[in-house]
C-alpha cells in the first residue's frame, strides 16, 4: 500500500491542526494505520494508532485528551486532528499502515509497521 500524508503547516500554540493519509494499492480496511513524529535531533515516537475498522484507537500519554486519530475507509484516507497545539508538538509527522499488530505494544513500536508515507511538516509557534 502507498501513502502520502499532507496537511502539515504553522499553526499558533493553542490553535488546531488536521494531518490526512492518503492510501492506495491494496485494501484499506485491511491495514491498521498509525502516526508518528520526529522532532529535530529525536527518535521518532508514536502518536496515536486506529485500527482498520476504527474499533480501538491507542494514543501517546503526551498527546491523550488533545489529538484524535480516525479514517475513513470508502476514501481511502486516515487522520490526525491535533487540538490544544503546543510548541513541543512540532515535528515532521509519518503515517504508517500495519497489519501485524494487535497491542498497544505493538502498535507504537515503529518497528512493526509495513508501510509509511513521506511525512508532512507541523509547526507550532510559540
Amino acid at each position: 500500500v502507498q501513502l502520502q500524508a499532507s496537511g502539515g503547516g504553522l499553526v499558533s500554540a493553542g490553535g488546531s491542526l488536521s494531518v490526512s493519509c492518503a492510501a492506495s494499492g491494496r485494501t484499506f480496511s485491511l491495514y491498521d494505520m498509525a502516526w508518528f513524529r520526529q522532532a529535530p535531533g529525536k527518535d521518532r515516537e508514536f502518536v496515536g494508532s486506529i485500527t482498520g475498522s476504527s474499533s480501538v484507537r491507542y494514543y501517546a500519554d503526551s498527546v491523550k485528551g488533545r489529538f484524535t486519530v480516525f479514517r475513513d475507509n470508502a476514501k481511502n484516507l486516515a487522520y490526525l486532528q491535533m487540538n490544544s497545539l503546543k510548541f513541543e508538538d512540532t515535528a515532521v509527522y509519518y503515517c504508517a499502515a500495519t497489519s501485524t499488530c494487535s497491542t498497544y505494544e505493538c502498535y507504537s513500536s515503529s518497528t512493526r509497521y509495513q508501510y509509511w508515507g513521506q511525512g508532512t511538516q507541523v509547526t507550532v509557534s510559540s
